[in-house]
């Protein structure tokens, strides 16, 4: 085979592939790099050009790695860290000269807690940095932080990680949450209200939390009914205003919405909620994650309790 000419591959493509091997879909990868459909079309037929290798076939519901894609990846992955690593001044990363994307994922009260001020900071900077923020399964969280598909999570602890690193944002309690008038549940959380209203969750999946309470609860000879999951506190909020469901909150997520809701202490003892901030080990030696995990822990220092 004759030797390809170095040329005619460029970061761009490179980046693109590493974003197809990713999201496996031309519509999410364009997405995960702030570019159009056309544009990873485009650098995609050049990668094939390059390659001389389709590298990625088309599927009922994306796009579908060759086994040169997938002997390819790992080498890829590498140069574009190398390529990240070398861009980084040696004196520490200065978001003000950077064009990274960060992604970050949490739930949308953490967005709402950290989000803008991060935004107006780095736009009064004149960075161009882009942020990409997206609610995820807790589940799957460290492993997505280990596959590199976020630079840090915002999470929801009873207890820190063991599999990643991570630092504390802030500490909470929890409470029940309940529509204003609420029929059994307007003035108080007595247990029996508590356990006999259909309540709402945040439904990632199994959660620590939901055990726990459930738990709590047998102890005790009580059950609740579990009856609608949902993936965001706003959705849960809408829910609650609207129904005679009820749920339990940290009370931070709860205070933001008082004029909708009524917010008890819970008939029963939990331990605190505590919100922390994690990244993957490997990312110590990345100047920009370690900046922008401080960025957000200074934020939520500064933020209103």
């Amino acid at each position: 085979m004759a030797q390809r000419d170095i040329r005619s591959l460029d970061v761009g493509m490179l980046r693109t592939f590493d974003a197809l091997m990713r999201e496996r879909s031309v519509s999410r990868a364009a997405t995960r790099l702030f570019l159009s459909q056309p544009a990873v079309s485009a650098s995609l037929n050049r990668l094939r050009d390059t390659f001389g290798d389709p590298l990625f076939t088309r599927t009922a519901h994306g796009v579908e790695p060759t086994a040169r894609a997938h002997a390819l990846a790992g080498q890829v992955e590498r140069v574009l860290a190398d390529l990240s690593a070398m861009l980084e001044p040696g004196e520490g990363f200065e978001p003000a000269a950077s064009q990274r994307i960060f992604r970050i994922s949490g739930s949308d009260y953490a967005s709402h807690l950290l989000l803008p001020t991060l935004a107006n900071e780095l736009v009064a900077c004149g960075s161009r940095i882009r942020l990409h923020w997206e609610t995820s399964s807790f589940l799957t969280l460290t492993e997505r932080l280990r596959k590199g598909d976020f630079d840090v999570a915002v999470l929801p602890r009873l207890q820190p990680p063991s599999d990643c690193e991570s630092a504390l944002l802030y500490e909470d309690r929890y409470v029940v949450a309940v529509r204003r008038g609420h029929p059994t549940l307007s003035e108080a959380a007595t247990l029996d209200a508590f356990c006999e209203a259909p309540h709402v969750f945040l439904g990632y999946g199994s959660s620590a939390l939901d055990d726990l309470i459930d738990q709590v609860l047998a102890r005790q000879g009580r059950t609740r009914s579990m009856r609608v999951a949902m993936t965001s506190f706003g959705q849960i909020v809408d829910l609650l205003a609207q129904t005679d469901h009820v749920a339990v909150l940290p009370l931070r997520v709860a205070e933001r919405f008082r004029d909708r809701l009524a917010v008890h202490p819970l008939p029963f003892e939990l331990p605190g909620y505590r919100s922390v901030v994690c990244w993957n080990r490997r990312s110590n030696s990345d100047a920009g994650v370690l900046w922008l995990k401080d960025a957000l822990l200074r934020i939520a220092l500064t933020a209103p309790a």
